[in-house]
């Protein structure tokens, strides 16, 4: 497909910008100013994560609802609360822990990395 716009594309601006506020911001300032900017930051890369992941997270996660034969998280939920998938309780198990995981994989992956055995 071709884009309509020229580089940077939109993935490259956040980074800019994400870039400037780590470095030359967050690295000169201090107290509130430098709290904000890391903030920014992590807000910022946030935003690079869904730009990259996104688009493949939604196709995956309505193939998934699509499995239960509902269109949206609100339909899956009011089938859920039902009783319509009491049969199926691994299956919705699974469904859910993958939307949990792509959105851990976006906002924090750190919260998604597997524990280490060899901690606790």
């Amino acid at each position: 497909m071709t884009e309509p716009h020229d580089v940077p594309d939109l993935a490259g601006l956040v980074e800019a910008v994400r870039e400037f506020l780590a470095t030359d911001v967050a690295d000169a300032t201090t107290g509130r100013v430098h709290f904000h900017a890391r903030v920014a930051v992590n807000v910022l890369a946030m935003v690079e994560r869904e730009l990259r992941l996104g688009p493949d997270q939604a196709v995956a996660h309505a193939a998934r609802l699509a499995d239960f034969g509902v269109a949206d998280d609100a339909t899956l939920a009011a089938a859920i609360r039902s009783g319509a998938l009491d049969g199926r309780w691994d299956a919705v198990k699974a469904l859910v822990a993958a939307s949990v995981a792509d959105k851990l994989a976006v906002a924090n992956p750190a919260y998604a990395a597997p524990a280490d055995p060899s901690e606790g």
